[in-house]
This record gives structure tokens, C-alpha cells and sequence, in this order.
């Protein structure tokens, strides 16, 4: 099944969706303009935009940072504060890229931007090598489930281009990465400003003999990122049109958050617990034989089940867990600290469940990375983990292995504001897996 997913992605231009992080100055809203600027991906419009844009800035040059950093507190203080997207293409491949914020005022806009990130692009100024910042954005990376990290050490033109000085901080970094739950570094020296091994190879660094960072960004496999091996179908709509044509029809919508689907699998529907077949699966284009993760679907059962909004389609074969208490690292996105006697609303996938955050288990300082155990709260941009309890059982995974059924965000139950994201941990022991018989109608 996996094979047969990756060979028809073979047909269609892959999308890679990537990140920057880093501290401030260190030339994140450079290195994205100098990219879409080398790589030919700035429309006329936005040259001459960007030309315009030249007051606020001063020196009288183009400053290629301006083509992220749009809002003007951000081009008048030079820092980046929101998260600003930026789409482009090249003929082997389509890049979603997200430029956010390196301050640790904005935690929460860069775990916003980096949530669906196949790759993170950490950039470390040359002259100051690893700094907290850099450790603190590379575990925020990895804890999000990052699975590609790009480290560039910028600025490399304020060294004088010195091998010693970039193989000094690859080494420094390597040390430090056998910390974070990642298998896969790449290390490019690099001068955003100056188009050095951003698009063409630089004849200041003829000691490098890697990519250069659009050739890297075409070339790293994502195909195995996503998890094509338990699949998942969330349950967003059930359609029954009940026109002549289609008197009987009834379909479970939604967006396959995971795996593949062939017709003839059988499946198992959560949290009832009953199996069917596959007969249908049917998409906008037509009808299909296979349908895999991030497909949109109408799928259809040999047995009537009864299945609504926020249940769950998955494979016979790979069930995943259920319960209604969670362990989850929490970001707290609010002004108003958590409140562990309040109850929120949990958001996961189609599923919308009210709960309460019986326990924060330790708040990471993500300075130090150490764990506080004696926290009881978070506040703004604070990450810690947690317990929850929820009025109904979750259908969950954990985050390591599913992202999209791994994750879910908190909402206060009276402003409706957003006031978490949170990522689901693996439970400390292993439900038992249920029988066969369990599932027959």
C-alpha cells in the first residue's frame, strides 16, 4: 500500500511546506527573499513594491526581507512578529514556505507556522555560533515533529568565509542534535544577503562540497514523512443526497488524515467498535480504487453502521487508541493563564469534546530546556506537559507517529478564543488490543 501511494505521487509535483527559525537579526526574512528573488519567483508587482518599500528601511537598497516581514511594525523594528507565508515553485517541486517570528515573545506564532512543516530551516549567525535561541528553536522544531532539519550558518561573508568558522558550529550543533529526536541534519554555509550557496554555488566557499539550499530543498525525501501504514478517516460529513438517482446513497466525507485506502479493505468504525468492507471511494474527480492521505473523500461501507460527524474509519489491522484521559505537551497561545478548574473545549480533528486540565505534569524553559516540576500553571507562550480528562473518549494517536490525529487545539469555552495547541504523548502503557470478535455486526 505505501509503495503504491509513493509511486502515484511519482505523477503529481511534490509540495514541501518548510520553515525558518532562528534569532532575531540573524537574516530569517533575508534568506526567504533572496530565495524567491534568485530562484526568479517575485512578480513585477512586488519588485516594485519592494522599491517603494525602500523609505521605511533606509540605505537606498532593496531590502529583501521586506517581501515577508509585511507589517510595518516589523519593517520599522527590523524583526519579524507574525507568521507570513510565501508560495513558489520550481519544475521539480512546489514549496509552501512559512517565515516566523525568532523572539521568545512570539513561541506561539512560530509553533503556528511550523505545525505542518516538512523542514525547518534553523539559521545561526557566523559570528555568534549556538546561542540559546538556537537550541530552544531546534527543540521546538523536533518537538513538533519536524522531520528534516536545515541548519544554515549565515552571514558566512562577515567571516571572511572561513572554513574553521562553519565547521567550528557544525560540530557544536552535532553535539547538541544528539539530544533532539531527529536522524536527519544538513548543515550549508551560507550569506542571505549576499546570494552565497542559496541558489548558485559560491566561489567563496569552494572547501564546501554540499547543496546549495534550493537544491537541498528539492532534493530531500519527504515521501515517508507522512504515515502511510495506519489509516485514518476522520468523519466530517455524512452525506445521504436521497435523489432519484441515488435513493440509497450514504457516504462518510472527510479528509483521510492518514495511511491508504483500497475498496475491499476492511475497516473498523470508532468509537463503535463495528467492521465493514470498503465498497466506494469517491472524490470530486471521480471515483477511485485507492485513496490515500491527504486525499478528500466520500466512502461507502457494505454494512450499515451507524457512523456521524467526529467518529472514525480505520483499518481492521491498525486500531488506534481510546480514551478519555490524555497526556499532551501543551503551547499556551492565551493572555489568560491556564486555569486548571476551568473546562475548555478540545478540538481534535472532526471532534469537538469539552474537557479540563486535571495536571500540569512540568513546564519546559525553553531557555534551558530544563523541566520545572512545581509549575501549576502556563502562561502566554509557555509550553508544559499535561494531563487532561475529557467528557468523551478521544480517538487518538500519539503525536510521534500521527501528526493530524496526534494534535488538537484548546478554546475557551466563553471568549472562543484559541487558547492552546496541543500534541498528544504516547500513553505510558499499551491499551490491549481488542478482539476480532469485538467487531462483528
Amino acid at each position: 500500500m505505501v509503495a503504491e501511494a509513493q509511486r502515484v505521487d511519482k505523477d503529481r509535483v511534490e509540495l514541501l511546506r518548510f520553515t525558518t527559525a532562528g534569532s532575531v537579526d540573524d537574516g530569517k526574512s533575508t534568506l526567504i527573499g533572496r530565495l524567491l528573488h534568485d530562484s526568479k519567483s517575485i512578480f513585477e508587482d512586488q519588485m516594485e513594491a519592494l522599491q517603494r518599500s525602500t523609505d521605511l528601511t533606509g540605505g537606498g537598497e532593496v531590502n529583501l526581507a521586506n517581501l515577508t516581514d509585511g507589517l510595518r511594525a516589523e519593517r520599522e523594528q527590523g524583526i519579524t512578529i507574525d507568521v507570513a507565508y510565501r508560495y513558489f515553485a520550481t519544475p521539480r517541486r512546489k514549496f509552501i514556505v512559512a517565515d516566523t517570528p525568532g523572539h521568545v515573545q512570539y513561541t506561539r506564532n512560530m509553533v503556528t507556522g511550523a505545525s505542518t512543516a516538512n523542514l525547518a530551516i534553523i539559521l545561526i549567525d557566523a559570528r555568534k555560533g549556538v546561542i540559546e535561541q538556537t537550541r530552544r528553536h531546534s527543540y521546538l522544531s523536533t518537538l513538533l515533529g519536524i522531520p528534516h532539519l536545515l541548519v544554515c550558518v549565515n552571514k558566512m561573508d562577515l567571516v571572511d568565509y572561513k572554513e574553521e568558522v562553519f565547521t567550528a558550529i557544525e560540530q557544536d550543533f552535532a553535539d547538541f542534535g544528539t539530544r533532539l529526536q531527529t536522524q536527519d541534519i544538513t548543515f550549508i554555509p551560507v550569506s542571505a544577503l549576499k546570494g552565497d550557496n542559496i541558489v548558485e554555488r559560491s566561489a567563496h566557499t569552494d572547501w564546501y562540497q554540499g547543496p546549495t539550499l534550493l537544491n537541498h530543498l528539492e532534493e530531500v525525501y519527504i515521501a515517508n514523512d507522512r504515515n502511510l501504514v495506519e489509516g485514518r478517516l476522520p468523519v466530517q460529513y455524512v452525506i445521504r443526497p436521497q435523489t432519484p438517482e441515488h435513493p440509497d446513497f450514504r457516504g462518510f466525507a472527510g479528509q483521510i488524515a492518514s495511511g491508504v485506502f483500497h475498496v475491499g479493505d476492511e475497516v473498523v468504525a470508532l468509537p463503535s467498535g463495528l467492521a465493514s468492507r470498503i465498497t466506494s471511494l469517491h472524490t470530486y474527480e471521480g471515483d477511485l480504487e485507492t485513496a490515500y492521505a491527504p486525499m478528500s473523500v466520500a466512502m461507502t461501507l457494505a454494512d450499515e453502521i451507524d457512523i456521524s460527524r467526529g467518529d472514525m474509519i480505520v483499518q481492521k489491522g491498525h486500531l488506534p487508541h481510546m480514551d478519555s484521559q490524555v497526556d499532551a505537551m501543551l503551547c499556551w497561545m492565551d493572555e489568560q493563564a491556564l486555569n486548571p478548574a476551568r473546562k475548555y473545549l478540545l478540538k481534535h480533528n472532526t471532534h469537538t469534546v469539552r474537557c479540563m486540565v486535571r495536571k500540569v505534569q512540568h513546564r519546559v524553559d525553553i531557555e534551558t530546556l530544563q523541566y520545572d516540576t512545581e509549575a501549576t500553571t502556563l502562561s502566554l507562550n509557555e509550553i508544559g506537559r499535561c494531563t487532561l480528562k475529557t467528557t468523551v473518549p478521544l480517538i487518538f494517536d500519539a503525536y510521534s507517529r500521527n501528526r493530524q490525529t496526534g494534535s488538537f487545539i484548546l478554546v475557551d469555552e466563553v471568549t472562543h478564543r484559541t487558547v492552546a495547541a496541543g500534541l498528544i504523548q504516547e500513553p505510558e502503557v499499551e491499551p490491549p488490543s481488542p478482539q476480532a470478535e469485538e467487531y462483528a455486526i
